[in-house]
């Protein structure tokens, strides 16, 4: 079996492996680098699914793989709250799809701020913590939870969750 990471980013990759490996032992997971074609911080759940939705199916298509993951990462607004989140997206290519979150975590106002204007999260919590790349590392989520959750953990529940309809097909087909 051959599954595609429509990212480059080692975090993401790690998540994804971390849960494919215990499924289908032998499987083999590669990273394909694919547009998300949506902006850079997604503004919304929607964004957020959409940029999973073009990664599965561009990383699939483009590695022929069996299975295209998609993970991306974004802010939604609810009751006054800006939420951090990630969406991740699982197609084979061929109708059947699983969906997932990773959770959710409310921004600290101020940096909600920023994000809502345009700002890169990731720039943001680089410039607040003092380190670079954090985004590639424990990401934001490993920053508000002082190490408590690191991205990659949060990211492992949303493969997990989006991975449902292929590893319990029988509960997820539909019958009337």
């Amino acid at each position: 079996m051959k599954i595609a990471v429509g990212s480059p980013n080692p975090v993401k990759v790690a998540a994804a492996r971390s849960v494919i490996e215990r499924v289908w032992p032998g499987a083999t997971i590669v990273s394909v680098s694919v547009p998300s074609g949506v902006r850079v911080m997604p503004l919304s759940d929607s964004e957020c699914l959409e940029g999973a939705k073009n990664r599965a199916a561009a990383a699939q298509q483009l590695s022929q793989a069996d299975l295209g993951i998609g993970i991306e990462g974004g802010v939604h607004e609810a009751e006054g709250v800006w939420w951090l989140t990630a969406w991740t997206v699982i197609t084979d290519g061929r109708g059947r799809v699983g969906m997932g979150c990773s959770g959710r975590i409310p921004l600290p106002q101020a940096i909600a701020e920023r994000v809502r204007t345009g700002e890169d999260l990731g720039f943001i919590m680089d410039e607040l913590s003092g380190e670079n790349n954090v985004k590639q590392k424990g990401g934001a989520i490993g920053a508000l939870t002082a190490g408590l959750v690191l991205r990659q953990e949060a990211l492992t529940l949303g493969v997990t969750y989006a991975l449902a309809p292929f590893i319990s097909p029988a509960l997820y087909h539909e019958t009337v």
